[in-house]
């Protein structure tokens, strides 16, 4: 075994295929982003892909997608958008508190139901005092006098507005936020999903 282990470790051949291997696994990580950026659109700070899932996508596009969003259903059927930045630009963190605010009748159409998770940057859940980790349309959302809704993001409960508050991590996170059967407002890209503002 030892010499096996010596003869690799002075083989060009063994070393070569390794160089090799790992150069083209860092081309396709970087051809794959190439490819996501260029399918990704960005609005108010959030950032869908309509283009995953569909039939015609070519090897490149099927690859890009499965790197951004594994077992995605088609847009039709599901609208997803992601978020790690505030209205600013800067990195959404617990340390802050923010407001998603919807407009009357702007919550996300949807034909089937929507839903808004936070995780951590990563994508995972992350516990808290109240096992609440998101919010969708049976969530009882209380409504402001003209009939829109805040949501408060932020890592302690705010006083008194508790069932609108989502809690966030202490540090940096990441939101999502779906929409399964949308309306036709997703569908056509007329519909915005409001900026997530910085309040303090």
């Amino acid at each position: 075994m030892a010499h096996l282990l010596a003869w690799i470790s002075q083989s060009g051949v063994v070393q070569g295929v390794i160089i090799g291997a790992t150069l083209a696994f860092l081309t396709a990580i970087l051809v794959m982003n190439a490819v996501l950026r260029r399918i990704t659109t960005t609005a108010n700070g959030w950032s869908s892909i309509r283009e995953c899932g569909q039939p015609g996508n070519g090897i490149l596009v099927r690859a890009a997608c499965a790197k951004a969003l594994p077992a995605v259903n088609v847009f039709e059927e599901a609208a997803y958008w992601t978020t790690k930045t505030d209205d600013a630009g800067r990195a959404l963190n617990g340390r802050h508190e923010y407001v998603l605010h919807f407009p009357p009748g702007q919550l996300p159409p949807s034909e089937a139901f929507w839903s808004l998770t936070v995780t951590d940057v990563v994508g995972y859940m992350v516990k808290n005092p109240i096992d609440r980790s998101s919010f969708d349309d049976r969530s009882n959302l209380v409504e402001n006098a003209d009939g829109s809704i805040d949501v408060l993001l932020q890592h302690a409960a705010p006083t008194g507005a508790e069932q609108n508050w989502l809690p966030t991590p202490s540090g940096k996170f990441k939101l999502m936020l779906r929409a399964y059967l949308p309306g036709m407002p997703i569908l056509d890209g007329t519909y915005r999903v409001p900026q997530v503002v910085r309040a303090r």
